[in-house]
């Protein structure tokens, strides 16, 4: 079983920045693919960005040049750096992992972190 808590998330003005990290615990955590998604009210949760174990990242077209999305893997920590952040940022963030298992893949989640980018 794999715990995910996040932390970083808050009030911030429009142009401003925050660094969201999740770490990872439990027994067999394998650092596979971890990703950062966003739910707004009333909308579907959204990807907003995943690495993967070598690095490769993946952003949306309304994160990428704005975020950075890293991996600490002694620490077992993801992180999100937002930076130039617009109130349509706004939403609760979560962090995902993928974990293999010997026939599929297991996906968890973390409780969220609440961001709120207004003036």
């Amino acid at each position: 079983q794999v715990q995910l808590v996040e932390s970083g998330g808050g009030l911030v003005q429009p142009g401003g920045s925050l660094n969201l990290s999740c770490e990872a615990s439990g027994s067999g955590f394998f650092f596979y693919i971890m990703g950062w998604y966003r739910q707004s009210p009333g909308k579907q949760r959204e990807r907003v960005a995943v690495i993967n174990e070598s690095g490769a990242t993946i952003y949306s077209d309304s994160a990428r040049g704005r975020f950075t999305i890293s991996k600490d893997g002694a620490k077992n920590t993801l992180y999100l750096q937002m930076n130039a952040l617009k109130p349509e940022d706004t939403a609760v963030y979560y962090c995902n992992s993928i974990q293999p298992r010997s026939q599929d893949y297991a996906a968890y989640w973390g409780q969220g972190t609440q961001v709120t980018v207004s003036s």
